[in-house]
């Protein structure tokens, strides 16, 4: 059998990675300023770690397909934030300092607008494939 979609496989690993990526910078960033999570210590930024694997599926030449996977999302080992902030129930209450996770929003959105790009660009692919194989599959009807 003809594959006429050759390497969606790879660019549907690369859009769930993006995904997931996008997901991971949103937590960063909807918890920016938590102070205490369920462990009682300040929210740590999470970071996706990918891995580029070749799949068993061959293109033209014989050559693998490299697919994008996810190796793992880590806990990243910046040390809190103090801030002063004496009223909040987490704060230290000798010096009013309360430790919060060390994110910086500009770094979080710059990092979402390159994920959301890389997204668009993989969705791009796979509507350019579908539309390659909707002509082609109209020459045979032509005929």
């Amino acid at each position: 059998m003809i594959n006429l979609l050759n390497g969606i496989d790879s660019t549907a690993a690369a859009l769930r990675a993006e995904r997931i990526r996008m997901e991971v910078v949103g937590n960063n960033i909807a918890n920016a300023n938590v102070s205490r999570g369920i462990d009682g210590l300040p929210y740590q930024r999470q970071e996706v770690i990918f891995e580029s694997v070749l799949s068993n599926t061959r293109i033209g030449d014989g050559a693998p397909v490299p697919s994008l996977n996810v190796a793992r999302i880590e806990s990243d080992n910046r040390p809190p934030r103090m801030i002063a902030d004496p009223g909040h129930p987490d704060a230290d209450p000798v010096t009013g300092l309360r430790a919060v996770p060390d994110i910086n929003i500009h770094e979080e959105m710059a990092d979402y607008m390159i994920a959301s790009r890389a997204y668009e660009a993989n969705l791009s692919v796979v509507k350019t494939a579908r539309s390659i194989a909707m002509q082609t599959l109209s020459i045979g009807k032509q005929v």
